[in-house]
């Protein structure tokens, strides 16, 4: 056996550590996310004394986090002891207009559980969600106000760096009238119509949504081009519209309840009208990058917490085309998200 063997063995096993280890950093960033460490640096370093007092946490191991914190990017420390945010932990702050706290809290309390099913899950075929007493769709949102909105505001979170890119990229400057479909608290809407202001919006979604695309578009102030209507997307959408967009809605359902959502917008469209689903594209065959890791990531929390799955070009194709759509073009955009735009067939 040469030198080089052992060599490469320990920086594999250092490797294969590294991943099994990395858990212990999305807790740490949920926990300062919770005692929002991030809105208590804002004005600039403090000393961990005053961070404790602050987010009422305990000083020696408050400091034992900040350490962590720094390990991974989001804070600094200073000369003088003191702790101070990077522009990656700027992102932690509740005020942030790109701030993923929202996403940070839903992934450390409400995603962790599920993963610790997930053996459960690939054995059963079942999600965590179910497997712990829940169901394979959204109804913990529909008894849980809190919780709800906490997934609102995680989606939004995640929705603002694709929504910039959807409104720049995609030409909406023929439309007159775009909903949006399970559009949660607007964010992707008041982007759209903020650049396109000849365009009049509608989200449709469950009525715990409604609150949230009002402030929504308030901010944006797109609030009189904006407005919100409440129903289910397996019974009908609003009809005659001249775009509808769906993010991140046809990877929570299997193939036959994403058909039934698609067949009612199809049934809705206008003639000429154009359906755009933005969605992550799995790969026709997987490799070690972080693309890839990204993509596998979504996939598996769609096996742990609903029936859907992220899914292929072909497969696209396949959906859209027993849906009454044709598929007519892919434009990729932020965090491995693609724009897949689609025309209604003729009948």
């Amino acid at each position: 056996m040469s030198v080089a063997e052992p060599v490469a063995r320990v920086e594999d096993a250092r490797e294969l550590v590294n991943l099994i280890n990395c858990v212990w950093m999305s807790q740490a960033i949920c926990v300062a996310a919770e005692l929002g460490i991030a809105d208590l640096l804002s004005d600039g370093p403090r000393q961990v004394d005053a961070l404790a007092r602050a987010s009422g946490a305990h000083a020696p191991s408050l400091g034992r986090l900040m350490r962590g914190l720094t390990a991974i990017g989001l804070c600094r420390e200073c000369d003088d002891g003191c702790f101070a945010l990077t522009s990656t932990g700027a992102l932690l702050r509740a005020d942030a207009a790109d701030s993923l706290r929202s996403w940070a809290l839903w992934s450390g309390r409400c995603l962790w559980p599920l993963w610790g099913r997930l053996l459960d899950t690939v054995r059963s075929g079942h999600t965590a969600r179910k497997l712990i007493g829940g169901t394979d769709d959204f109804g913990h949102l529909e008894g849980d106000g809190a919780v709800a909105e906490m997934f609102n505001r995680a989606m939004t979170d995640l929705t603002h760096f694709a929504a910039g890119d959807v409104a720049r990229l995609y030409d909406f400057s023929w439309a007159q009238r775009i909903v949006d479909i399970g559009g949660g608290h607007g964010g992707l809407i008041a982007e759209i119509l903020r650049a396109h202001p000849q365009a009049r919006g509608v989200v449709y979604d469950l009525p715990h949504a409604m609150e949230g695309v009002h402030a929504r578009s308030v901010t944006a102030d797109v609030a009189s081009r904006c407005e919100f209507v409440a129903g289910s997307f397996f019974e009908s959408v609003p009809f005659g519209a001249d775009v509808y967009v769906l993010k991140s809605i046809i990877h929570d359902w299997d193939d036959d309840r994403s058909t039934e959502i698609l067949r009612n917008c199809r049934r809705a469209i206008a003639p000429n009208g154009k359906l755009l689903l933005i969605e992550r594209i799995m790969p026709e065959r997987f490799e070690s990058c972080v693309p890839h890791r990204i993509l596998a990531r979504a996939d598996l929390t769609m096996l742990i917490g609903v029936s859907g799955r992220e899914r292929t070009e072909p497969e696209f194709h396949a959906l859209l085309n027993t849906s009454g759509f044709r598929l007519t073009r892919i434009v990729p955009i932020a965090f491995e998200f693609n724009i897949i735009e689609s025309a209604p067939k003729s009948a």
